[in-house]
């Protein structure tokens, strides 16, 4: 609707232009908002006021021009006003609206979206999680948003790579084959020769348990073979880094999440990018070394103070590998980066886009995006659940899926903003009633889908675009309900935008209510058959709106509940 408007005022303008009426030739940015008082109309504009400067008018002059020119609108709008100091307000004609209805069904699967554009390429880093023990809930709600904002990019047309980067090196990784080599040889948490930073989940036993038995493991990115030996700490830290990649690839399958590209921390070392790095920034000119350190100057880019690059005993600070990986991406190609991590990771946003713009290849300031997300808390019974048996202490997104399943999993993931903190209520949840945001929205898809079943049974065929006469919706609702379908491009597009997924659950919640309350107090197949094939065609078009908004998600559009 947007759409047509712009056309109209553009037209609209340059007929000014044409007629003398307006004559500054100006080209502005036509803006349409939807007024704060929906007296105020559907659609506001403050095109006028933009024109009144280099028009040397007032503005409500402009906008009588402009009204002039804009005429009847041929049945697109039932009335148009001027406001206030000069904006244009426009109150569609209900028959406008509804012929959005025909659009979305002949679009379908395509409604909301846009195609691929070549030249817009993005890379989404996510999840990213070491190693080390099976995924945390908090990995979990990385994953739900960084899937989501892929799914998103993709259907705005960008070309989407999705990448999981890890560490299978360093302290972590050393404490993980200690643990299980540990019980290989029998020891248990607890024994004065347990590692002093040993991982104590009960899934270090199973790790082992397999290893000593020689199993196989193929992971995404990895494939090894156990050796069996309980002496090789190296052989066994291949191993377990292979069986805990396996084990978070099971669960992200699970999660209906899945990666483009695995990149590995070690190969930075080991491919010597990050020693390139550190030889680049110093020669730059934004080093010096104190104390026996090598530190970046930070603060000629704003950083409230420098930061150490390498330390006195040679190692370097994690932020320089962080660096060469991010380096690394822009010189494979992808102009546009959007990391997905948990708030903790805030402070190395500033060090990271330091560190890239004292290297001086060109990278823009304030690259690349992030997308921060906040810690969840799990309540059952009204209490706060903080361990899972397998893990040990923490609760994992294996145990949330197993318990509330996929789709209520990622809703509740979803449904608040990212940078909010979140409370995971395991007994909502599971609630089959309309309490439970999952269950309210996935039965509005299952509600049409039984209407269309009772219209088969009754052999009503289903209308397809332009097989209803849409005059038949005559109630206030069916247009508020044809608006809000027509709203869902804009939604998908502003989430996208702004990198914010929790929009699109707002938007279910919101159609959900919206078409239960309708079918709460009409029905669809009545004794009229233009009303029927009306409703019919209404009704399919919140079933689609709800499949593409919910696919969005990575949930599933249930036809029975």
């Amino acid at each position: 609707m947007k759409h047509l408007l712009r056309q109209r005022l553009q037209a609209a303008l340059e007929e000014c232009y044409r007629s003398g009426t307006l004559s500054s030739g100006a080209v502005a940015d036509i803006q349409l908002e939807v007024p704060g008082n929906p007296e105020h109309g559907d659609f506001a504009t403050n095109l006028a006021m933009m024109l009144a400067r280099p028009e040397r008018k007032a503005p409500r002059q402009v906008a009588e021009a402009l009204v002039n020119a804009l005429g009847d609108g041929g049945g697109l709008w039932r009335r148009l006003e001027i406001a206030g100091p000069g904006f244009i307000n426009f109150t569609m004609a209900p028959l406008a609206w509804l012929g959005t209805l025909d659009d979305i069904l002949h679009q379908d699967a395509a409604y909301g979206g846009s195609p691929v554009q070549s030249e817009r390429k993005v890379q989404v880093e996510f999840v990213s999680a070491n190693p080390t023990g099976p995924l945390h809930i908090g990995h979990g709600r990385g994953a739900a948003v960084g899937d989501t904002l892929c799914r998103l990019l993709a259907a705005t047309g960008w070309e989407v790579t999705r990448e999981f980067y890890y560490n299978d090196a360093g302290a972590q990784i050393s404490n993980l084959a200690l643990s299980v080599q540990a019980r290989c040889l029998g020891v248990e948490p607890g024994d004065e020769r347990w590692p002093a930073d040993g991982y104590q989940g009960e899934y270090i036993k199973d790790v082992a348990r397999s290893y000593l038995a020689g199993e196989r493991v193929d992971a995404g990115d990895q494939h090894v073979t156990a050796a069996g030996d309980p002496r090789d700490l190296d052989a066994i830290r291949r191993f377990a880094v292979a069986y805990l990649r396996r084990e978070q690839d099971q669960d992200l399958q699970a999660f209906d999440v899945r990666f483009d590209v695995y990149a590995l921390e070690s190969a930075l070392y080991t491919d010597g990018k990050v020693d390139e790095v550190v030889r680049q920034l110093i020669a730059s000119g934004h080093t010096y070394e104190q104390d026996g350190a090598l530190w970046l100057r930070t603060t000629d880019f704003g950083d409230d103070k420098d930061r150490v690059m390498r330390k006195a005993d040679g190692s370097y600070t994690y932020f320089v590998p962080d660096v060469a990986y991010h380096l690394d991406k822009w010189q494979r190609g992808f102009q546009r980066v959007i990391n997905e991590q948990g708030a903790d990771h805030h402070s190395t946003i500033t060090r990271v886009r330091v560190g890239l713009q004292a290297l001086a290849v060109g990278i823009p300031k304030g690259w690349p995006d992030y997308v921060l997300h906040q810690m969840v808390t799990v309540m059952r019974g009204g209490e706060e659940v903080k361990i899972s048996k397998r893990a040990g202490s923490y609760v994992t997104l294996r145990d949330l899926i197993e318990e509330v399943g996929r789709d209520a999993t990622r809703f509740f993931f979803l449904m608040r903003r990212s940078d909010a903190q979140l409370v995971f209520d395991i007994d909502l949840a599971k609630q089959q009633g309309n309490e439970n945001p999952v269950y309210y929205v996935q039965y509005a898809h299952a509600r049409v889908c039984s209407i269309n079943r009772n219209a088969d049974e009754q052999q009503v065929p289903l209308p397809g675009p332009g097989d209803a006469d849409l005059v038949a919706l005559t109630l206030d609702e069916e247009v508020a309900l044809t608006k809000l379908l027509a709203r869902y491009p804009e939604v998908v597009a502003g989430a996208a935008e702004h990198l914010e997924p929790h929009r699109i659950a707002f938007y279910l919640q919101e159609l959900a209510a919206e078409f239960h309350s309708y079918y709460n107090r009409h029905r669809v197949l009545v004794d009229d058959p233009a009303v029927t094939r009306a409703r019919l065609l209404l009704v399919n078009a919140v079933r689609i709106v709800l499949r593409n908004a919910l696919g969005l998600l990575g949930m599933a559009a249930p036809e029975r509940m």
